[in-house]
C-alpha cells in the first residue's frame, strides 16, 4: 500500500498518492517527514521522508519514531490498525507530532479514536485530486480530512487555513460527567 489515497473500493487500484501540494503544506507543519509507515518508492519521492515502509516491509510490525506523515490504506481492517500503531507510538512519545489524511467518515472508530487525541484538523472545502504516475490524476468519491498530533497548531493552520475550515477540539473538564456513546467506548 502506498503511503497515500488508496481508492481501491471505488476504482479498483490502492496506488493513489498523496498532491505534492499536500506534503509542501504537512513539511511546513513538521519541519520534515522521518517516517511514511505505509509508502512505496514512487510516493517517496514527492514525500521525501527519511524513513518508509512499503507494504513488503509492512508498517504495522516496525518501529515507528519522529516526525510521522500517514495516509493509511483505505481498507477495513488495515485503516483501524495503521491509527492505533500511530496513537501508540504518540502516546509513549515515540512520534512527538503526526499528520494523518483520513477520508472524512467521522463515525468510524478509527477516526473517533485519532480525534480524543489530535489536537487540530482540516476539511478540505474540495476534495483532494490524488495521483498515479501511470493514470494520471484520480478524482474520489469522499472528502477528506487532515488530522494533526502535536505541538504545533498555530503552524497547521498556518500551513493548513488555505484548505478550508480548521477545527480544535473542546475537551471537557476531567471530572465533567460527560458519557461517550457506547460504540465509542467499548473501542468498536
Amino acid at each position: 500500500m502506498s503511503a497515500t489515497a488508496k481508492f481501491g473500493h471505488n476504482t479498483g487500484c490502492f496506488e493513489w498518492y498523496t498532491p505534492p501540494h499536500v506534503i509542501a503544506a504537512a513539511r511546513a507543519v513538521l519541519g520534515g517527514i522521518d517516517l511514511d509507515p505505509a509508502s512505496c518508492e514512487v510516493a517517496n519521492v514527492v514525500v521525501k521522508a527519511t524513513t518508509y515502509y512499503t507494504a513488503e516491509l509492512d508498517g504495522l510490525t516496525q518501529t515507528w519514531a519522529g516526525r510521522v506523515w500517514l495516509n493509511p490504506p483505505y481498507a477495513h481492517p488495515l485503516v483501524g490498525q495503521f491509527v492505533d500503531k500511530l496513537l501508540d507510538a504518540y502516546r509513549s512519545g515515540a512520534v512527538p507530532e503526526a499528520l494523518v489524511l483520513l477520508n472524512n467518515v467521522t463515525d468510524t472508530a478509527a477516526f473517533q479514536r485519532l480525534a480524543a487525541v489530535a489536537v487540530a484538523w482540516c476539511f478540505p472545502r474540495r476534495r483532494l485530486q490524488f495521483w498515479n504516475p501511470a493514470k494520471g490524476p484520480g478524482h474520489t468519491q469522499q472528502g477528506q480530512v487532515i488530522v494533526y498530533l502535536g505541538p504545533h497548531v498555530e503552524r497547521f493552520a498556518a500551513a493548513f487555513e488555505s484548505y478550508g475550515q480548521l477545527v480544535t477540539p473542546y475537551r471537557a473538564a476531567p471530572d465533567a460527567d460527560v458519557a461517550a456513546p457506547d460504540a465509542v467506548r467499548d473501542g468498536a
